[in-house]
């Protein structure tokens, strides 16, 4: 049976502030999203799309029958949300019975009078009163199923918040996986499971992706820079990201698709100017950076509302959505440099002394002052490009 505590609450997380003052969980990205499939209403309910969710990997299948969870295998939490007034005399296979306090009494009586059963409450947020008691069950209960009636996320941030220091479950019903997404960022970490009854199939397929979508780890390569040359006038980008990044963090950005140099984010003190922790001044608008760890994107191409990726010197990664992108004239840099592998490296940046790389240990780099046998942090793809997506074909990037 699934366990029903949150996921990430046995580990205290630890907090690192971000630059610029922002405050950042750690380990928030990797919480784990339980999904939870409804079958009381949806199509083929019996049939495809629960086998779809079990495919999938679902963590609990709720129905308002006993019988539709005796097949079920024991990979799965077998939940049960009576309908009507009155509970099943026999509670069958159910791991939790979730019951409507309105509709069923407190739980715990209903605990009380079935030893040995789980209970949990569903609570159907509409009003200030109804919010109170989804908080208050949310601190109390092992695992509380909410509805909220308003296309509004306050009400679940205020439940979140309340019951932050408790053990219990909290499992929010969606209407979609875009809804999902959104509720699994909400207070940073979201609800501990989301509940979905799909219209169709590959619904259920969907929402896994969608909450549970991680951004993987890039091992990173040093590369050994041969040569700096001042190259005249053109355009750069700056990449305004919607989040404040770290200082060991930045972009991808080269060149050649096949090796991208890790271009540190604006987020240590320059004597000049305040800094910008959201921003990467990154390179010449015909370079490549990656927009997830998939496909690259010019930086020309970027708009507000894409996502690019956020490296870390670590190799961490996490898809961060751009702002805007500011492209103006500036004197340019280009720097060369080699892999160990002999792949060619080439990086053409802002020729300014406050545009900095990253190298080996997070050693901020100022451009101007890189020097033949200064190593930099990079990526190798290795795989050709076409419209940005990795390709297996004859291609030269001189």
């Amino acid at each position: 049976m699934t366990a029903l505590v949150p996921p990430g609450a046995a580990d205290a997380p630890s907090t690192a502030v971000a630059a610029g003052g922002g405050a950042r969980t750690a380990g928030a990205a990797d919480r784990r999203t339980q999904c939870w499939l409804d079958l009381r209403t949806g199509v083929d309910a019996a049939g495809a799309v629960r086998d779809e969710a079990l495919h999938a990997g679902f963590d609990a299948i709720l129905a308002a029958d006993p019988a539709d969870l005796r097949e079920l295998p024991p990979t799965v939490t077998r939940v049960l949300l009576p309908e009507g007034a009155d509970l099943p005399s026999d509670l069958g296979a159910a791991d939790l019975v979730v019951v409507d306090p309105a509709a069923h009494g407190a739980r715990d009586r209903l605990a009380a009078a079935h030893p040995g059963t789980s209970f949990g409450s569903y609570v159907e947020v509409t009003d200030a009163d109804t919010l109170a008691a989804a908080c208050a069950s949310a601190r109390r209960d092992p695992c509380t199923v909410l509805r909220f009636r308003d296309p509004t996320n306050i009400p679940l941030e205020i439940v979140l918040a309340a019951a932050a220091d408790a053990d219990g479950l909290v499992v929010t019903v969606v209407g979609d996986a875009e809804e999902a997404a959104i509720h699994a960022d909400v207070l940073e970490h979201g609800p501990g499971a989301v509940l979905l009854a799909p219209s169709r199939p590959g619904e259920a397929t969907r929402l896994v992706e969608a909450v549970r979508r991680r951004s993987p780890d890039l091992t990173l390569s040093t590369f050994t820079v041969t040569g700096i040359t001042h190259i005249g006038a053109g355009e750069r980008a700056c990449v305004d990201t919607c989040t404040y990044l770290r200082q060991d963090e930045g972009i991808l950005v080269g060149s050649r698709a096949r090796a991208l140099v890790l271009c540190v984010s604006e987020t240590h003190p320059l004597p000049y100017m305040p800094t910008r922790p959201f921003r990467v001044n990154a390179g010449a608008v015909m370079s490549y950076t990656l927009a997830d760890v998939e496909r690259t994107r010019y930086l020309s191409e970027l708009r507000a509302g894409d996502t690019v990726l956020a490296v870390g010197a670590d190799g961490r990664t996490r898809r961060v959505p751009v702002g805007r992108v500011k492209i103006e004239t500036r004197p340019l840099l280009s720097i060369d440099a080699v892999a160990d592998c002999g792949e060619p490296v080439n990086l053409i940046v802002q020729d300014d002394w406050h545009v900095r790389i990253l190298g080996p240990g997070a050693r901020v780099l100022n451009s101007t002052a890189l020097r033949p046998g200064d190593q930099l942090l990079g990526y190798l793809p290795e795989r050709a490009r076409h419209v940005g997506y990795a390709i297996d074909e004859l291609c030269h990037e001189l």
